[in-house]
C-alpha cells in the first residue's frame, strides 16, 4: 500500500508500452490513458492512510505525500478529460505521448516523497526528461517549428538548472556528510554564518526554482507555454507546480529562519518573480504566453507562505498552490475546447465568447477573477492569507510590492474578461462543449468558489498534512 500510487502509475506505463508497440486507433489510445489515469487516482486516494518509509528511509510516505500525490492525480485526470480528443498531438505517436506523460506523474509522485538528496534528483529528472519528451510532440500546424524550439530550450534550461543543484548538493554533502534531508538541515542550520552553505542551499533550491517558474530561473515558461500544445501546457502549468511546491515546504519547513542572506535572497527572487511575471503579461497577445507569466507572478506569491518559516505559512502555501492548479485548470480546459483544431488562440479569439459559449465563457471569467484575486474566489482567500501571514511575520516592505502586483494583475486579466463579455462578432462560429467538459466546467466553478467561501476546512486539511513533516 505504501508504493500503491506509484505501481498503478507503473502499470500504467507497462500498458502504454505494449499499445506503442502496434498501431491502435487514436479513439482507444485516448480511452485507455483515461482509464489508466483514473485508476491511478482511485489508487491514489485508496492509499491516503499509508505511513512508513522505504529505500533505507529516503523514501517517505505520510499524509503530506499522499494528500499531494492525490491532487498530482486528479489534475492529471482533469487534463486528459478536457483534452479527450487529443487534437494537439501528433496522431502518430500519440501512445508514446501518452506513455510519457505517465511517466512524468511517476517521477512527480515519487519526488513528494522523496527525503533525501539522490532520491530527490532521481524523481525531478525523470519527471522532468517525460516532460523534454512531449513539448515536440506537437501536431505540425501554423505553429510548426515552435514545439522543438521550446523542447530544445525546455531541455537546455533545465540541464542547466540541475547542473547548479548538483553541484549544491555535492557541496552540502561535503558540509553535512550526510544526503538525508532531516540530518543536513540539523547541521547546516548551525552553518548559516558560512557562504558556502548559503551558496549550496540556494544552488539545490534552483532545480525546485526552475519546476516552479520562479525567477530567475523562469526563461523556459512563455516559450514552452507558446511552442507546446495546448493539452501538454495545460499539464506544465498545473501538475508539476504542486510537486514542486511540496519539496519547497519540505525543504524549507526544516531550514529555521536564522538565516539572514537566505531570507533575504528569498525576498528578493519572490519580489522579482512578481515583478517580471505581471509586468511582461502586459503585453501579451497570445493567452497562453500571458499565463505562462503570470505563472511567473504566482509563483513569488508561493514563497510568501514560505517566508513565514511557519506551519500557518506553509500550509497557506500548500492551501493557494492547490487552488492556483484549478485556476489555471479552468481557464486551459476553455482554451483546449474554443482551439479546436489544437493551435494556439490570441485574445482576439475569445471575442463575443459569452454568446458563442456562455458556460465556457463563465468558467474562463471565473477562473481569471481568481487568479487576479478578486473575491469571493480561491485566489483572493489565498493571496489575503499570504499577505497577513507575511505582514505578522514583519515583511511590510515586501507585502506592500505584492499589494501593488495584485492591482498590476487585475488590469490584464479583466482585459481578457473585457473581450470575452463586452466585445461581439457575428461571423465567429457558435462552440458546443461536449458533455464531459461541461461537468468539468461546473465542477471547476464550484471548487474555486468553495474554497474562496469555505476555506477553513481546507486549512485545516493542509496544516495537518504539514503538521506530519515538522
Amino acid at each position: 500500500m505504501l508504493f500503491f500510487p506509484e505501481l498503478t502509475l507503473l502499470g500504467a506505463g507497462l500498458i502504454l508500452f505494449v499499445f506503442s508497440l502496434g498501431k491502435p486507433e487514436r479513439n482507444s489510445t485516448r480511452k485507455v490513458a483515461l482509464i489508466l489515469s483514473a485508476v491511478t487516482l482511485g489508487g491514489s486516494l485508496l492509499s491516503m492512510g499509508a505511513d512508513g518509509s522505504l529505500f533505507y528511509d529516503s523514501y517517505r510516505v505520510n499524509f503530506f505525500s499522499q494528500l499531494f500525490k492525490t491532487l498530482i492525480a486528479l489534475a492529471t485526470f482533469i487534463v486528459l478529460a478536457f483534452s479527450d480528443k487529443g487534437v494537439g498531438i501528433n496522431k502518430n505517436i500519440l501512445p508514446e505521448y501518452y506513455l510519457f506523460l505517465f511517466m512524468s506523474v511517476l517521477g512527480l509522485m515519487m519526488l513528494v516523497s522523496s527525503v533525501e538528496l539522490i532520491s530527490i534528483f532521481v524523481s525531478l529528472e525523470l519527471s522532468s526528461f517525460a516532460v523534454y519528451l512531449m513539448v515536440p510532440m506537437r501536431k505540425s500546424g501554423k505553429n510548426m517549428g515552435r514545439q522543438s524550439e521550446a523542447g530544445i530550450k525546455y531541455l537546455l534550461y533545465g540541464v542547466m538548472a540541475t547542473g547548479f543543484m548538483l553541484y549544491g548538493m555535492s557541496y552540502i554533502y561535503g558540509l553535512t556528510g550526510s544526503t538525508h534531508l532531516t540530518e543536513i538541515l540539523a547541521r547546516i542550520s548551525q552553518m548559516y554564518d558560512q557562504p558556502a552553505a548559503v551558496v549550496a542551499i540556494l544552488l539545490v533550491l534552483t532545480g525546485f526554482f526552475y519546476k516552479l517558474g520562479l525567477f530567475p530561473l523562469h526563461f523556459w515558461v512563455p516559450d514552452v507555454y507558446e511552442g507546446a500544445s495546448n493539452e501538454t501546457t495545460a499539464f506544465i502549468a498545473a501538475v508539476p507546480k504542486l510537486a514542486a511546491v511540496a519539496l519547497l515546504i519540505r525543504f524549507v519547513s526544516l531550514v529555521t529562519p536564522d538565516g539572514e542572506v537566505l531570507t533575504k535572497a528569498l525576498m528578493v527572487c519572490a519580489i522579482l518573480s512578481m515583478f517580471y511575471g505581471n509586468l511582461s503579461a502586459l503585453v501579451q497577445t497570445d493567452i497562453k504566453r500571458l499565463l505562462g507569466f503570470s505563472g511567473i507572478s504566482h509563483a513569488g506569491f508561493v514563497l510568501l507562505g514560505l517566508l513565514t518559516f511557519q506551519i500557518t505559512g506553509f500550509a497557506t502555501a500548500f492551501y493557494y498552490i492547490i487552488g492556483y492548479s484549478f485556476m489555471n485548470l479552468a481557464c486551459f480546459l476553455v482554451i483546449c475546447t474554443v482551439a479546436g483544431d489544437g493551435q494556439n488562440i490570441a485574445i482576439d479569439d475569445l471575442t463575443g465568447l459569452h454568446k458563442r459559449a456562455p458556460l465556457l465563457a463563465l468558467t474562463l471569467t471565473i477562473g481569471l477573477f481568481a487568479l487576479a484575486g478578486i473575491p469571493p474566489f480561491v485566489g483572493f482567500t489565498g493571496k489575503f492569507m499570504l499577505l497577513v501571514g507575511a505582514l505578522n511575520k514583519g515583511h511590510l516592505v515586501l507585502v506592500i510590492l505584492a499589494a501593488f502586483n495584485t492591482a498590476i494583475a487585475i488590469y490584464y486579466y479583466l482585459s481578457i474578461v473585457r473581450v470575452t463579455f463586452c466585445t461581439d462578432d457575428e461571423q465567429r462560429e457558435t462552440i458546443i462543449p461536449g458533455r464531459l467538459h461541461s461537468i468539468l466546467c461546473i465542477a471547476l466553478i464550484l471548487i474555486i468558489a468553495i474554497m474562496g467561501i469555505i476555506p477553513g476546512k481546507f486549512i485545516a486539511l493542509t496544516t495537518s498534512a504539514v503538521q506530519t513533516i515538522i
